[in-house]
C-alpha cells in the first residue's frame, strides 16, 4: 500500500509541478477543472452508486456549469455561486454534521445532488480567482490546510483523547483539531514576518486589518478545513463506502484529497476580495 501511495504521489507531482512553476496559470485551471469534474463524477456514485451512466452526466453537468458562467463572463453571477457555497458551509452544514449518522441518504439524494453542483464549481472558481492573485497568495492557503492536518495527526497520535466527531470520523480528536489550529497560527505568523505582505492572505490582512482579524481569519478557514473533512467522511459513511473511489490507487478518490479544500477555497477567494 505505502509503495502505490509513493508512486501515484509522484507521478501526480510530477503532472503538477511543472504545470505550477513552467507553465501560464491557463494550464493549472484545466488541471483543476480536470480534478473537480473527477470529484463531481466521484459525488454522485456516492450518493447514488447504482446510477453509473448518471454520475458521467453528472460530471459533464457540473463542467457545463462551470463552462457557461466562463462564457457569459459574469462575474456577478461567479460570485454568487461562491456566495451560495460559502452560506452552505457557515449556516446548513454544521446542523448536518450535528445529525452525524441520524441522516437517510435515500431521502437526501435531491439535496445532495443540487448541493455538488453549487459548491464543487465554487471551488474551482475560488482556485482560480486566487491564482489569479499570485501563486503563492494561491498555495500559502492551500498550505494552510495542509498544515492544519498535519498538525492534527500528530498532535491528535500524542494527544488525542477527547472525540471530535466520534460517529463521523472516530480517529479525529479535539485536542488534534486544536494542534492543528495552534500550527496554522504559527504558520501564519511565518508567512507575514518573512514573505512580501501583500503575496499572502494573512499579510495582506495583518497589514489592512491587524493581527487580531488575521488571525481571527486564520481560525475561520482552519476550522471549516475541518468541516469539509468531516462532511465527506459524514458522506461516505452514508453511502457506505472507504474512499470516494479508486482513481487514485493508494490515496482513494480526488474528493478524499481535496474534501479539505471544498470549504476552504471560496471562503479564502471571498475573504481576498474585501481587501
Amino acid at each position: 500500500m505505502l509503495k502505490t501511495r509513493i508512486i501515484t504521489a509522484t507521478i501526480l507531482l510530477a503532472i503538477l509541478l511543472p504545470i505550477l512553476f513552467l507553465l501560464p496559470a491557463f494550464y493549472l485551471g484545466i488541471f483543476f477543472l480536470v480534478a473537480l469534474i473527477a470529484a463531481a463524477w466521484e459525488w454522485s456514485r456516492m450518493i447514488a452508486p447504482e446510477a453509473k451512466l448518471a454520475a458521467w452526466l453528472y460530471a459533464l453537468f457540473c463542467l457545463a456549469i462551470i463552462l457557461f458562467l466562463l462564457g457569459m463572463q459574469a462575474v456577478a453571477w461567479q460570485f454568487s455561486l461562491l456566495m451560495m457555497a460559502v452560506v452552505f458551509w457557515f449556516f446548513i452544514a454544521p446542523f448536518i454534521l450535528a445529525k452525524g449518522m441520524n441522516l437517510s441518504l435515500q431521502k437526501l439524494k435531491p439535496f445532495y445532488s443540487i448541493l455538488g453542483l453549487i459548491i464543487l464549481p465554487a471551488t474551482w472558481f475560488a482556485l482560480v480567482f486566487l491564482r489569479e492573485l499570485g501563486l503563492v497568495f494561491l498555495l500559502s492557503i492551500m498550505a494552510l490546510v495542509w498544515v492544519a492536518d498535519i498538525g492534527a495527526y500528530f498532535v491528535g497520535k500524542a494527544f488525542g483523547k477527547r472525540k471530535l466527531a466520534a460517529q463521523i470520523s472516530p480517529g479525529k480528536s479535539i485536542e488534534g483539531a486544536l494542534g492543528g489550529l495552534l500550527l496554522c497560527y504559527l504558520y501564519a505568523f511565518l508567512c507575514v514576518a518573512y514573505l512580501p505582505l501583500g503575496d499572502t492572505l494573512f499579510g495582506a490582512w495583518a497589514v489592512r486589518f491587524g493581527w487580531v482579524p488575521m488571525f481571527v481569519m486564520v481560525t475561520v478557514l482552519t476550522a471549516f478545513s475541518v468541516f469539509g473533512d468531516l462532511f465527506e467522511s459524514q458522506l461516505k459513511r452514508l453511502a457506505g463506502v472507504k474512499d470516494s473511489s479508486h482513481l487514485l490507487p493508494g490515496h482513494g478518490g480526488v474528493l478524499d484529497r481535496v474534501d479539505a479544500l471544498i470549504p476552504t477555497m471560496p471562503i479564502a477567494a471571498l475573504l481576498a476580495g474585501l481587501i
